[in-house]
């Protein structure tokens, strides 16, 4: 059972920093963290922990340098259904989660149903994922918008 720290009136000052630092940097050893959020060691473990618990920190992960990996391109794609019946919307996200590709699939409001970040090999490859995406039978349009750089990249959210 999932503990809710934000209606609970458990999660404080404390816990915010420890989410902080932690957004900026995963690997941060207990004893670092602990000093930076002002509060001994083993305190700030159980924290962590029933941070953890709580759902409120999800998991850990490496962030990798995608063109030194050889994904040199990456893009949007916003994506038009024919139908907007839950069956269609949850069968094209269930489609998309199987490509590797395919890195966020958001659905969205106004302009379209899904907002994908999907990445590339080369323009080729690119080319190949947009036609997946137009063949797919529900799919009534595709707008992709490659990017030219990104200037900013933060994790997590502000607290």
């Amino acid at each position: 059972m999932k503990i809710d720290l934000t209606d609970a009136g458990d999660f404080d000052a404390i816990d915010r920093r420890i989410l902080s630092e932690l957004q900026m940097d995963g690997r941060i050893t207990n004893v670092e963290l602990a000093r930076r959020a002002g509060i001994s060691a083993p305190p700030c473990l159980r924290r962590v922990r029933r941070l953890e618990e709580s759902g409120l920190i999800r998991g850990y992960h490496a962030e990798t340098d995608a063109g030194k990996l050889g994904w040199s391109i990456t893009f949007f794609v916003i994506v038009g259904l024919d139908s907007q019946k839950e069956a269609v919307l949850s069968g094209f996200e269930r489609t998309v989660a199987q490509w590797d590709e395919v890195r966020e699939c958001h659905m969205i409001r106004g302009g379209g149903d899904f907002l994908l970040r999907v990445v590339a090999r080369d323009a080729a490859h690119e080319n190949i994922l947009t036609q997946r995406l137009t063949g797919i039978a529900e799919v009534s349009r595709v707008q992709t918008l490659q990017t030219i750089r990104t200037s900013k990249n933060q994790p997590g959210v502000p607290i």
